[in-house]
Order: structure tokens, then sequence, then C-alpha cells
């Protein structure tokens, strides 16, 4: 048997196409079992996709590389839960593009941030950290303060539809006004939060007069987490 790995070790052609064969047989046999799965993601109820103003607000929140220093993952681990809230479910990441998980946490977990704080909190926090949490290491965001870019918020969502985020044709028509209607607390919400529940309707950066950045960034922080109902999840339900 040595002798015969040597002759196998002393020649490279030989081991490449082993090894390859090897590797091969591997992964056809953990992956093509999987294509007879529905679905690899259990089916969670309250998860819906992010309203315009949300989405916006998360691909601020990619741009300014938030995800480098928070991670979105709250491992099943007692001393996570304890901290953090219930812990990650896959489904709620079902329509990240890309997820959010993250490998690092210079700051705390982001993935239950959604109404621990408030607007008013947030905004400072993004303005100058230290203001209120005189600790924190992270850069101040103060520019965020300028408007928001949305002309083309219906194309995003159609984007994002082509990669399998269930917005339908009225979500799309309606991306605009979902998104002024989530960020004017005086504006009539009622269409908005049948499309998207639960979304939280504010003037996150304390002025309704116009929308900015600062404005998205919040409503993207502040429904983090808070779709699900964890008290009716149950372990087992999650495994069929």
């Amino acid at each position: 048997m040595a002798f015969r790995h040597a002759v196998i070790e002393r020649n490279s052609i030989l081991l490449l196409v082993l090894t390859l064969l090897t590797v091969s047989i591997g992964g056809l046999v953990e992956i093509v079992p999987l294509f007879a799965v529905e679905t690899t993601i259990e089916r969670v109820a309250g998860v819906r996709p992010y309203a315009p103003l949300e989405l916006m607000g998360r691909n601020i929140y990619i741009r300014e590389g938030c995800y480098l220093c928070h991670s979105q993952q709250i491992r099943p681990l007692r001393d996570e839960v304890e901290r953090y809230g219930h812990y990650s479910l896959a489904a709620e990441s079902m329509y990240d593009h890309p997820f959010q998980w993250g490998s690092k946490r210079t700051g705390p977990d982001l993935a239950r941030v959604g109404g621990k704080y408030s607007n008013e909190w947030h905004a400072a926090h993004m303005i100058d950290p230290r203001s209120v949490v005189p600790e924190s290491i992270m850069p101040a965001y103060p520019f965020l303060d300028r408007p928001l870019d949305y002309a083309l918020i219906a194309d995003h969502l159609k984007a994002n539809r082509a990669v399998g985020v269930p917005y339908t044709d009225e979500m799309v028509a309606s991306a605009r006004a979902d998104l002024e209607a989530q960020s004017n607390p005086d504006a009539d919400s009622t269409a908005l939060l049948k499309r998207y529940p639960k979304a939280v309707v504010a003037a996150f950066d304390g002025n309704a007069a116009r929308i900015t950045e600062m404005d998205a960034l919040i409503a993207y922080l502040q429904m983090l987490g808070t779709l699900v109902k964890f008290s009716d999840v149950k372990p087992d339900a999650l495994r069929q």
C-alpha cells in the first residue's frame, strides 16, 4: 500500500487526475441531493421584501461599509442569544443580495437592532457617535444629511425581482409613492403598510420636509429583526 502511495505522489499528472476525481465525486455527493429539495430555507411567517425606503437604506449601509464592523448573524449559542436576542434564521436573509452576515464585530451585532433605539438616537449616533456612546470608535457620518436620490427606485425593485425577490407589478409601480409615504408621518401610509407590513413610518432624521440618506439608513436599521414573531418560531418546525 505504501508503495502505491509513493507511485501516486511521485507522478504529478496521476496525482492531479486522482485529486480532481476525488473532489468531483465529493462535490456531486454534496450538491446533487440539493436539487431534489424544494428549498433549503425554512418558511417563516412575517418575512417580506424590503420597502423601497428600507432598500435604499440598505444600499447606503453597504456603500459605507457598515458590514465590515457590524455583523447581522446571531449564532445559536447561549451568550449570543442572551446578549442580542433570538438566533438568526436563514429566512431573514432570503431577500438579501448580498446577505449581511459579516465576519467581524468591532461594534455590536445589528440583527435585532430594530426598535431598540429611537430615531433621534440613531440620527445623533450617525452625526456624532460619541455623543451617545462615549467609548465608540465608529466614524461620524454627518454627510448622510444630504438629499436621497431615489429617481430610479422602481428600476431598482425590478432588478431585485430579476434575482428572485417577489416584488409585484403593483409594488414596482408604487415604489416612489411608498418611499415618500414611509418618510412622512403625516402622509397616508395605508397602502404602504398593506404592501409592507410592519414598515416603520416616520420623519427619521426629524425633518419631514425632505428625504435624506439618513432617513433611508435609519428606516433600514429600524426594521432589522422586527418582522418575525420569534415566540412562534419552533426549532422542530424549522426542520420540516
